[in-house]
């Protein structure tokens, strides 16, 4: 598995704890930025996360910000992606078993270290278990190819 990762400036100090903790796990993951505290623009960082999970170069993405929000709403705007905003971890495995989601969001001013590291894990733990499941995603990702 290769996980694309990436923040600004609110989310950069969580990013840097999950790195830690992936490569403690050995996990293969590409960091596409920002690489400091210095005041940056989300939306380039969403999109080059997002936009290595669309093309198949990773296979999973974790994006940082304030609040996660502003992250997964511009990840969002890359087709074939399902980014979601997650603070607790029942909805960062749900997330992944009944929407397939492909990037976890987190804020860094709403979860604390720890709690990020056990989001991560239980988003890259979980699998996606199809079904009904698919059904309901393949008519809200049907929106992608309206013009």
């Amino acid at each position: 598995m290769k996980i694309a990762i990436g923040s600004d400036h609110a989310g950069y100090r969580l990013k840097l704890a999950v790195i830690r903790h992936l490569i403690d796990r050995r996990l293969d993951f590409v960091d596409v930025g920002c690489n400091s505290t210095d005041s940056c623009d989300y939306p380039q960082y969403a999109i080059a996360v997002a936009e290595q999970v669309a093309r198949g170069d990773c296979d999973l993405g974790l994006l940082f910000c304030g609040t996660g929000i502003g992250m997964s709403m511009a990840a969002n705007k890359v087709k074939g992606i399902r980014a979601a905003a997650c603070s607790d971890t029942f909805s960062a495995r749900a997330t992944r078993e009944h929407n397939n989601a492909n990037i976890l969001c987190m804020g860094e001013r709403v979860v604390g270290e720890g709690l990020a590291v056990m989001l991560v894990e239980a988003f890259l733990n979980a699998e996606f278990q199809g079904g009904k499941h698919q059904r309901r995603i393949d008519q809200f990702m049907a929106l992608e190819n309206q013009e």
